[in-house]
């Protein structure tokens, strides 16, 4: 049985850093799984630890050096995907529901019991109203778990009130920002300049996209108007199964705004994205969900130093909530352009949610990160050492 942990606040000695299975999806896979996993996987180096990756999926014809082993379909390739992760003296396992084959990725139930080393379940979704076998699929995880790791206080609320599992393994160590710490002002622009306003990431319907070209009706008086990017591929999944049916819709849409909006489906390095995020003045995240409790788009922008414009989801309204943001109802163009419109035509409003997102950023960087899931390793592994055999 798995022995939870807890975590210290004080220092930790790095000179016997744990070595570190992940179990993941890995670029070159587009999703923000993969990303997230990349990111933590170069903190934790940068914490003197070594990393391992068995890759969930498909295996691309250049690996990344970090990966040893893949998990893919067959039963025969997971013993050896195990024993690889079981190489380290600690797993990482990324949860998803669609991250695993089965009913809602239930195969990694007995993935997750075959391995013998500590593991930390990293909880990306947790669901308010999941059905049956989603509730059974995370409860039966983290009970083989020795610890679980949430990224938010709301999610953290919603698994001990709506799961049975054993709160003292559950630990909030937020999501990392892939970005630099912030820097002042998004850019100096010549007078008459537009301003930019900017949605990223992967697109498909959810994303609310439509609603935010919707808003733009609301910016008649602002003067002089701004420009909207929007920025990123069709999700992967969504292109195999309904080809380019929502981007087109955008592109039709955004035909008649008032505003010009350009459509870029550029693939981006971490630099590259980092530039386009600090050319910004305000980021708009017009997410459908009302359940959403882990954004790492939101969390980059914050940490990029940019103000928000967001949609209530539960992690904007709990990252926000010191005044980094504004937050506004799903499907509400109106709102949303009415707030977007007033970070625009006020310019101390916009100066202290740019103040209050430097705040927050340090938190918010991958090395700060990483170094709370160090601890977390260190503990654990503590922990199974003084355990009798």
């Amino acid at each position: 049985m798995h022995t939870p942990a807890r975590v210290s606040s004080g220092p930790a000695d790095r000179t016997n850093a744990p070595s570190f299975g992940i179990l993941s999806t890995f670029p070159p896979t587009s999703c923000g799984i993969a990303t997230f996993s990349a990111a933590l996987a170069a903190g934790l180096i940068g914490e003197g630890a070594s990393v391992d990756v068995v890759r969930c999926g498909s295996t691309p014809e250049v690996e990344d050096v970090l990966v040893v082993g893949s998990l893919t379909d067959p039963d025969d390739d997971h013993r050896r995907a195990i024993d690889a992760l079981n190489r380290n003296d600690l797993v990482i396992v990324q949860h998803e529901y669609g991250l695993y084959v089965g009913a809602d990725g239930e195969s990694i139930i007995d993935l997750v019991a075959a391995i013998d080393a500590p593991v930390v379940v990293v909880a990306h979704t947790v669901l308010t109203e999941p059905t049956e076998n989603q509730r059974r699929v995370l409860e039966q995880v983290c009970r083989s778990a020795d610890a679980v790791v949430v990224m938010t206080k709301t999610a953290h609320v919603r698994l001990l009130a709506g799961y049975d599992i054993d709160g003292s393994k559950v630990h909030v160590i937020p999501h990392g920002a892939a970005t630099p710490l912030a820097a002042p002002a998004a850019s100096q622009r010549l007078p008459g300049t537009p301003r930019r306003l900017l949605t990223w990431g992967l697109l498909g319907p959810g994303k609310g996209i439509e609603w935010a070209i919707d808003a733009m009706d609301e910016l008649g008086d602002v003067d002089p108007l701004p420009e909207y990017v929007v920025a990123g591929a069709t999700h992967p999944k969504v292109r195999e199964r309904h080809g380019e049916v929502y981007r087109e819709m955008l592109v039709d849409r955004a035909a008649s705004s008032i505003v010009d909006i350009t459509f870029d489906d550029t693939y981006r390095d971490l630099m590259s994205l980092t530039d386009l995020i600090q050319s910004a003045d305000l980021v708009v995240l017009p997410y459908d969900s009302r359940d959403q409790v882990t954004s790492g788009v939101l969390v980059d922008a914050v940490a990029a130093g940019r103000p928000v414009v967001s949609t209530a989801f539960p992690h904007a309204v709990e990252l926000l909530g010191t005044g980094a943001g504004i937050v506004v109802p799903q499907r509400d163009p109106v709102a949303l352009g009415r707030a977007i419109r007033s970070v625009l035509t006020d310019p101390s409003l916009a100066s202290s949610m740019e103040a209050e997102a430097r705040r927050l950023a340090p938190g918010l960087a991958w090395s700060a990160v990483a170094h709370r899931y160090a601890e977390l390793a260190e503990l654990i592994v503590a922990s199974r050492r003084a355990v009798p055999s």
